[in-house]
């Protein structure tokens, strides 16, 4: 029975290492198919899958560095949750300067950002902004404070004073998806401008609205009414050199309004002003202006009284939404918030200084690797698939809190940027897959783990660039090749 028992199990062992061979062979095949394709032939390609042991599984042009995309914020939220750890908070401090005499605060009542980028968000992750500023103006009042007869002033000052990096197209400055973080940031540092018309095609469209409110913002519109049945038609341009925006092309005349969101450069008056109004509808009065620290002669940070503060979700659920929707404004704060925790200074040179050691603190030499951003919008990344795959193999060794790293990534047919991805596969195959995909113009990539049939882990990542033809014409093969590592 023994001799039996023994012989079974060989069998068996015989039969996986057999079944895994052939794996990884038709994951080759695939990848050899892709070379004779001309869609991928006339495009600049990286492919790389390794086993958890580090053994080669599939590769074409592993070393050569390419554009990332987003698949660069697994990068940022795998090191955000190493270094910080999933229970962290951000913080954000209330405090005062002068004095305060028979209710009257004789001074200016300062936001202390802590680079918080869930503050003011309307993601259902974020605390309502309500309860938020009603914890500041309970500290106001349990301070004694009645009327203030100096400023609210928004202190940035946890980040350097660089909203965007230099990388980014100015194209992309105006987007809602081309936000950067502040030391003091809210609403995601977006604005929403409603707008109405009164006409038909090309009469001007009006401005109803503004949240929040930027103090001074010169609004340059050029916005008309278009015909009925299209989607509005629009440019945003916006910039970090002056409180100036500017509109133009159609909003429909069958709507009534439409609502356009974009990046704001000014997130930290913003936050001041929204509540230096909520103070005076709740009874407490300051002067009818709010200032941010580059606009205001502001006080040495340890020179400012504390007198309460709020603090941001845990970590993990930041990088969750992170990843699953592909919020760039929450990478790139993660980003600099490594820079600031490693050393000291909340810059994108410091967040890229610090990467950079954390890589090699971890025994991932830098070749093929270049961070200039947190989110991947900057098309100045170059990341190999190789380097991924190492990488990913390092942050699974020895990580406690790999898991939830993990969790966090998409999933296709799951909630966030993979739901349409591998449409037709089987629901117990498409659930192995935990990746995180990423897309410019003529950039589409994916990268992440893939959970082996038979047992054990395939670390991959496919990166296209330069290619000529439409997303929608390369989309397939590449989800064949994803298909390959979890059937």
């Amino acid at each position: 029975m023994k001799q039996a028992a023994v012989f079974v199990t060989l069998l068996a062992l015989i039969l996986n290492s057999m079944n895994a061979s052939a794996q990884k062979n038709n994951i080759q095949k695939y990848v050899e198919k892709l070379k004779k394709d001309t869609l991928f032939s006339n495009s600049v390609v990286g492919i790389m899958v390794t086993d958890e042991k580090g053994k080669t599984v599939a590769s074409w042009n592993p070393d050569m560095p390419l554009l990332t995309a987003s698949t660069m914020k697994t990068i940022s939220t795998g090191l955000a949750m190493k270094v910080l750890g999933p229970n962290y908070r951000f913080r954000t401090r209330i405090g005062y300067t002068g004095e305060i005499r028979d209710g009257i605060l004789y001074g200016d009542l300062y936001i202390v950002g802590g680079g918080d980028p869930t503050l003011g968000s309307k993601d259902t992750l974020a605390y309502p902004v309500d309860s938020i500023f009603g914890v500041w103006a309970n500290s106001v009042r349990l301070a004694g404070i009645t009327k203030i007869s100096g400023n609210i002033i928004g202190d940035d000052r946890f980040f350097e004073n660089e909203v965007v990096p230099g990388s980014w197209s100015v194209s992309n400055l105006g987007p809602y998806y081309g936000s950067g973080p502040s030391g003091l940031s809210f609403m995601e540092n977006l604005q929403e401008f409603r707008f109405t018309h009164a006409g038909g095609t090309g009469v001007p469209a009006k401005i109803a609205s503004v949240y929040p409110v930027v103090p001074g913002l010169a609004i340059r519109n050029n916005i008309v009414t278009g015909p009925s049945g299209k989607s509005p038609n629009t440019d945003y341009r916006v910039t970090d050199l002056s409180r100036t925006v500017k509109f133009s092309g159609t909003i429909p005349q069958d709507k009534d309004t439409v609502t356009i969101t974009g990046s704001t450069k000014f997130p930290a008056v913003a936050c001041a002003e929204e509540f230096r109004k909520y103070l005076s509808i709740n009874g407490i009065e300051s002067n009818p202006l709010a200032y941010d620290s580059e606009s205001y002669n502001v006080v040495p940070q340890e020179q400012i009284r504390i007198i309460g503060e709020t603090y941001s979700p845990e970590l993990f659920k930041i990088v969750n939404v992170t990843n699953r929707i592909s919020n760039n404004f929450y990478a790139e704060t993660l980003y600099k918030t490594l820079g600031k925790e490693i050393t000291g200074v909340g810059s994108y040179d410091s967040a890229r200084v610090a990467v950079n050691a954390l890589m090699s603190s971890m025994g991932l030499p830098v070749r093929g690797f270049m961070q200039i951003d947190g989110s991947g919008l900057s098309r100045q990344n170059y990341v190999s698939a190789r380097f991924f795959c190492k990488y990913f193999t390092k942050l699974k060794e020895k990580n406690d809190n790999f898991e939830l790293f993990f969790e966090s990534l998409p999933q296709p047919g799951g909630p966030g940027t993979l739901k349409s991805v591998l449409a037709k596969a089987d629901p117990s195959e498409k659930k192995r897959l935990h990746a995180k995909s990423g897309s410019l113009s003529s950039v589409r990539c994916y990268a992440g783990y893939a959970e082996r049939k038979n047992g054990g882990m395939y670390y991959f990542a496919i990166l296209t660039n330069n290619y000529q033809a439409r997303t929608a014409q390369m989309q397939p093969a590449i989800e064949g090749f994803l298909h390959e590592l979890i059937k």
